[in-house]
């Protein structure tokens, strides 16, 4: 590629008349004039655009605010991420609950009569056989999370995914940000079909519909570990003729070229775990067509690290850490 100087010069003369004051007359050779205008201006007006940095926050600011509540996401916003990711699974009347696990977690979970949840009542609490009335009655916040001691104690409860977009999309205009992004994962194992999840396919257009229902396709994507799903959407969509839907798919340690072997299509987004994520990988993605989206990165070094091999954004727990 030509120095922008010498690419320049072949649209304008050989030299260049300038006049001062309408008295003194000066010739430049426009290569040097041109030298000028780089060196006033920069070279930043002359530079191709980048695509801008998805700062997304995982299960809204769970290092800041209870996870994959109003508040986090709240929280993410005012911290200026573009992109909002979040979890979700079913209730027993057929709602998206935003919730990590299919359970209530008994590490930050209140029942409702004040006492905390036990790890030894956890079976009897999936959120696949509660309907969302009973749901919402259990306390997700005011305890905190011992494994993330910044995160402010406050009551909160888990939300429905329509509740969650309808919230976030209200906050961002008071606050005169942009709309912001959703990164969906479907939580879905096999060994949890028809036990603490429906299967792929209800769960699939559950989630699709949904999120149509309130958004256009391209501020949304769905996430997922389990290839059963990524590849249901993949097949539902290309099948139906629709508007086609960014997919993105999350491993720990599976490489660029074994993941698209295994789900025999190339999704939009490549999401591993950063701590197995190498260079070399981020650069074979992104030659597959793959955006690289790592998480769950919290420490600013290590982003720091990841921008300088040219991620496509990164997920994390504490958007105020990162330096744009």
């Amino acid at each position: 590629m030509p120095e922008p100087v010498e690419a320049c010069k072949s649209y304008f003369p050989e030299k260049i008349k300038l006049s001062f004051m309408g008295r003194f007359r000066v010739h430049l050779p426009a290569s040097g004039l041109l030298r000028l205008v780089f060196i006033f201006f920069g070279m930043n007006a002359f530079a191709q655009p980048t695509p801008a940095f998805d700062l997304q926050g995982h299960r809204g600011s769970r290092g800041l605010r209870p996870e994959n509540t109003l508040a986090a996401f709240r929280k993410a916003l005012e911290l200026g991420v573009q992109t909002l990711e979040l979890d979700v699974c079913v209730s027993a009347d057929g709602q998206l609950v935003v919730s990590h696990e299919p359970y209530f977690n008994a590490a930050i979970t209140t029942k409702p009569g004040g006492q905390p949840l036990t790890k030894a009542e956890e079976p009897q609490f999936l959120l696949y056989k509660m309907p969302y009335a009973d749901i919402k009655a259990f306390d997700v916040g005011q305890r905190g999370n011992p494994a993330f001691p910044e995160q402010q104690k406050m009551p909160a409860v888990k939300p429905l995914l329509a509740e969650v977009i309808a919230d976030a999309d209200a906050y961002a205009r008071k606050l005169r940000r942009p709309l912001p992004r959703y990164n969906v994962e479907i939580k879905s194992s096999e060994k949890d079909y028809g036990l603490r999840q429906p299967q792929v396919p209800e769960f699939s257009r559950l989630v699709l519909k949904t999120l149509l229902s309130q958004l256009p396709a391209e501020r949304f994507n769905i996430q997922s570990f389990d290839f059963s799903v990524l590849k249901f959407l993949h097949d539902e969509t290309a099948a139906k003729g629709g508007r086609k839907i960014r997919l993105a798919v999350l491993v720990s340690g599976l490489p660029p070229d074994s993941t698209v072997a295994r789900l025999g299509f190339v999704p939009e987004v490549y999401s591993p775990s950063h701590v197995s994520l190498t260079y070399p990988q981020v650069q074979r993605a992104q030659a597959l067509g793959m955006s690289v989206i790592p998480w769950t990165v919290n420490e600013p070094a290590r982003m720091d690290t990841l921008r300088r091999w040219g991620v496509n954004g990164l997920i994390t727990d504490y958007p105020d850490r990162f330096r744009p």
